[in-house]
């Protein structure tokens, strides 16, 4: 049986988010939009066109006015205006108009280009999210926030724009290979220790069923995940205020992924993040030492870094000062007063940063 989230905005139902195991009910989520009147245009990468392309295809055939494809190559690399306008090209050429309908299948990446091509696409044209990753389940999805990264500056050109339905079909999730599922898991973790210390107990207590990808566990751990989400961006939908608590980890953690040139994943870095927060939180004296630890190594077993080598601090510390986040001279900067209470904090200094730095930076030893 499905469940469903409303996400409401300003107060009033803006859209749902349908969790599944299957595609069973797709369609009939999908015909609630009128789609039998409506050209639809379904945007993937190579890779998850080749997993589920036809399938969706298949299934939207006959059941609205027009059904068309169109895949980019896989990869964050490609999540630029160029990619955004090849997709305004095969609209023009597909004479779609304000009226048609936009799909995102995918990860974060299709689900972001996806969202700011139809924020901008005739001013505004409708589309739906079906994520297919973890990552794009737990987070990317949910909350309207669309864009793309510009000379290798994360999600710098973007806009908020709210999907009609988000429709999450958790088996997918088994198809990924580990290192795509764990990075996901990342986000999941943050939301626990931003906002619900009993879900991120919870989190740990079913730490063999989550790594085992158990249906019943995974549709639970997503549809919890989501509605912390949910409570998040509902308070503060163009991120004014609380919703900056939901880059816990992502201020070092974007520096280290443009450092890295993307060879780690969004969520590699994003726990890298995490633990040099969690580091700056103690040092803070908000969390305990042993918080702190438990913390840290908690990534472990979920095949998250804690460590890294090979990078310059000096060098990450200036790419933060890059970061969108940035007001001015200061970053906001988002620590942990406890396990499951985030709060902004705008006087992290250089110093407090470096030191995160030299904390999970791997040095070997040559003794």
């Amino acid at each position: 049986m499905n469940s469903r989230l409303t996400i409401l905005y300003e107060r009033k139902p803006c859209y749902d988010i349908v969790f599944s195991v299957d595609f069973q009910d797709l369609l009939p989520e999908l015909q609630t939009l009128s789609i039998e009147g409506r050209r639809i245009g379904v945007i993937t990468d190579s890779n998850v066109a080749a997993l589920y392309g036809q399938e969706l295809m298949t299934l939207l055939e006959g059941n609205c006015k027009k059904n068309v494809m169109y895949s980019f190559e896989a990869g964050e690399e490609h999540k630029t205006l160029s990619t955004v306008k090849n997709i305004y090209e095969f609209l023009i050429k597909e004479q779609f108009d304000r009226k048609d309908l936009l799909i995102a299948l995918g990860g974060g990446v299709t689900g972001d280009i996806t969202g700011f091509t139809a924020a901008t696409y005739l001013r505004g044209i409708d589309f739906v999210q079906i994520p297919t990753t973890l990552l794009a389940q737990a987070d990317s999805s949910i909350g309207g926030k669309t864009g793309v990264d510009f000379d290798g500056y994360k999600n710098m050109v973007g806009a908020f724009y709210m999907p009609k339905l988000v429709y999450m079909n958790v088996s997918l999730l088994k198809t990924l290979d580990d290192r795509q599922f764990f990075s996901g898991f990342a986000e999941i973790m943050k939301h626990g220790l931003i906002k619900d210390s009993l879900f991120y107990e919870w989190l740990l207590d079913h730490m063999y069923e989550i790594s085992d990808r158990d249906t019943d566990t995974l549709l639970e751990m997503v549809e919890q995940s989501c509605k912390i989400k949910k409570l998040v961006v509902e308070k503060d939908p163009t991120e004014k205020g609380d919703r900056a608590l939901l880059n816990f980890g992502h201020t070092i953690g974007h520096a280290i992924e443009k450092y890295k040139n993307f060879t780690l994943t969004h969520g590699e870095s994003v726990a890298l993040g995490m633990t040099a927060a969690a580091f700056i939180s103690w040092k803070h004296e908000w969390l305990s030492m042993e918080e702190y630890y438990e913390i840290r190594d908690m990534f472990v077993p979920f095949q998250l870094p804690i460590t890294i080598e090979d990078i310059n601090p000096e060098e990450i510390l200036r790419l933060t000062k890059s970061d969108k986040k940035m007001e001015g001279d200061s970053i906001k900067f988002v620590l942990l007063k406890k396990v499951g209470k985030a709060l902004i904090d705008r006087t992290v200094t250089d110093e407090d940063i470096m030191n995160a730095l030299h904390e999970i930076h791997y040095v070997e030893d040559c003794e």
